[in-house]
């Protein structure tokens, strides 16, 4: 049976925050000095599958590249699915969060706001996701999404409110914008842009893992062991 997931490797979570820098390697070691790999699942959408870019060119595969290049034992697993709601989320979680996973990244929500789905009902999908990661005892870590005002400023406030929400409910970490690594300028975000202007091409993937990478090394430090 796995461990309930807590706060308590404080000293897994020191020794990563000191040793990162830029460019530096980070250790991840267990008390008896023994290295553990830690799979991670990222359970999301087209974002997270890679829609649209060649084999390794992806979301999960650039994020491993990455984190294995900080020193981090890790592997990850591609649980995303293109066109998928926050409901598909929810549906098949269960059988993603098998005993080998030891964390999960939820980056749902992206198809919900695409078709103005009622905020309240991918609250409560994302709700039962999170319950799910919580009642396995894995780490987690949620992007949120920050969306136009199309629907209107009230959807938009609570669509977005849905992840600082869920997030404090849960006390898990938040990375509040999966975009976020390509907003230099909003006039740069189209330039990182597949044609479709959705999807984010090699090079924007590249911004996201690079903005959201630290956030998955702290990720990694509050996995039990």
């Amino acid at each position: 049976m796995r461990k309930a997931f807590g706060r308590g490797v404080t000293f897994a979570y020191g020794a990563i925050r000191g040793l990162r820098n830029i460019g530096g390697v980070v250790l991840l070691t267990m008390t008896a000095g023994h290295a553990q790999t830690v799979t991670i699942a990222a359970l999301g959408d087209s974002l997270t599958a890679g829609y649209g870019l060649d084999q390794g060119q992806g979301l999960v595969p650039q994020l491993e590249q990455w984190l294995r290049d900080q020193g981090a034992d890790v592997t990850m697993i591609n649980a995303g699915v293109s066109g998928d709601t926050t409901a598909g989320g929810l549906a098949r979680v269960g059988w993603t969060l098998t005993p080998q996973v030891d964390a999960m990244i939820v980056a749902l929500g992206g198809n919900d706001y695409l078709r103005g789905l009622d905020p309240a009902v991918s609250r409560t999908n994302l709700d039962g996701i999170l319950a799910a990661g919580q009642q396995a005892g894995v780490a987690m870590l949620l992007v949120g999404l920050q969306v136009g005002a199309n629907y209107g400023p009230a959807y938009k406030r609570d669509f977005e409110a849905n992840y600082t929400d869920l997030a404090a409910s849960y006390d898990v970490p938040l990375y509040h914008d999966m975009f976020a690594g390509m907003r230099v300028t909003d006039s740069d975000l189209p330039a990182f842009m597949q044609a479709d202007g959705i999807h984010p091409s090699a090079e924007g993937v590249a911004l996201i893992v690079a903005d959201i990478g630290p956030a998955i090394l702290d990720l990694i430090a509050d996995v039990p062991r």
